[in-house]
């Protein structure tokens, strides 16, 4: 009977254990919350904000005490609820369709739970003021500035700066903060798409024929420049041609000079430089030995023939 009555003792006491650990987890449960390390929490008691935590191990009140509201504390990509790609005016009356997003996140959540509640909420407000600041910085650019053929032209990024910094003053009040904003969608209602593109075509033309004129001038600069080069390369060549016979003709004067003493040596010299040029090698001329310069070879041969006394 005793060792019945130990054995049944034992299983008593392993239930007793079970049951309170089962109670110790179950209490742990209601009485504490866990936050990941990408979450934040607002901690309300009895319907007002009491704390706000971090990631990790928290206690609490149970439910309806106290609640527990968490939020994520990455940074979220926003493009909008309604009115993504909205048509707006431009400074100059052009319509034109702009679609942008936003990176946020929650920077205060006692803040951000004060104002917005949700996140839900959040995002429908921000959509609302996204769409207010696209139509009042698109207001301030002409339509060039958004759709150009030339890069330089174009102030998407000066836009996009404007844009955050509106968002940045309205939201930062509200627990969030801006971290960037673009605009990646541009694009013209198809109503106005001819007559941009007539414009477009009409500005390239107008700028090509520019390109055109200044071609033709700088070409015509070139020639300009080139017959003045060749003008001034004749004229040195003309001046130096000048002195050279001037010069030849100075040295030639003192044979002259030399020739008008002994006009026969001058006679025969002559003739000598003639039979040089005419006569070559392995040249054959049948000539009348009395016509000059030949007459020198018959002379030759008379003074040959003369007899010596």
């Amino acid at each position: 009977m005793s060792a019945e009555k130990e054995n049944k003792t034992t299983r008593h006491w392993g239930t007793i254990f079970l049951g309170v650990v089962v109670a110790i987890i179950f209490l742990t449960i209601i009485f504490s919350f866990q936050l990941k390390t990408t979450e934040c929490a607002v901690v309300s008691t009895l319907g007002r904000l009491s704390r706000v935590e971090e990631a990790g191990w928290h206690w609490r009140w149970p439910y309806p005490i106290q609640s527990i509201h968490k939020f994520d504390n990455r940074v979220r990509c926003f493009e909008g609820i309604y009115g993504k790609l909205e048509e707006t005016l431009t400074r100059n009356g052009q319509n034109i369709i702009l679609g942008t997003y936003v990176n946020y996140k929650i920077s205060d959540p006692e803040e951000f739970y004060k104002k917005m509640l949700t996140v839900a909420n959040a995002e429908s407000q921000l959509s609302d003021w996204m769409r207010s600041a696209n139509k009042m910085v698109a207001g301030q650019y002409d339509f060039e500035q958004f759709v150009n053929t030339d890069p330089k032209l174009i102030k998407l990024g000066e836009m996009e700066k404007k844009i955050k910094a509106i968002l940045q003053k309205t939201s930062a009040p509200c627990g969030m903060e801006i971290m960037s904003v673009g605009i990646n969608y541009t694009n013209i209602p198809e109503s106005n798409s001819k007559e941009v593109f007539a414009r477009m075509i009409s500005e390239r033309e107008t700028i090509s024929k520019g390109y055109r004129s200044q071609g033709k001038k700088e070409a015509q600069d070139i020639r300009t420049e080139a017959d003045k080069k060749r003008m001034d390369i004749i004229a040195d060549a003309r001046a130096q041609a000048t002195r050279i016979r001037a010069e030849g003709d100075a040295e030639a004067a003192k044979f002259y000079a030399k020739f008008q003493e002994n006009p026969d040596l001058a006679v025969f010299l002559r003739k000598l430089d003639s039979l040089k040029r005419v006569i070559g090698g392995r040249t054959t001329l049948i000539l009348d030995t009395d016509s000059a310069p030949f007459d020198l070879l018959k002379m030759g041969s008379e003074k040959l023939d003369t007899p010596k006394k």
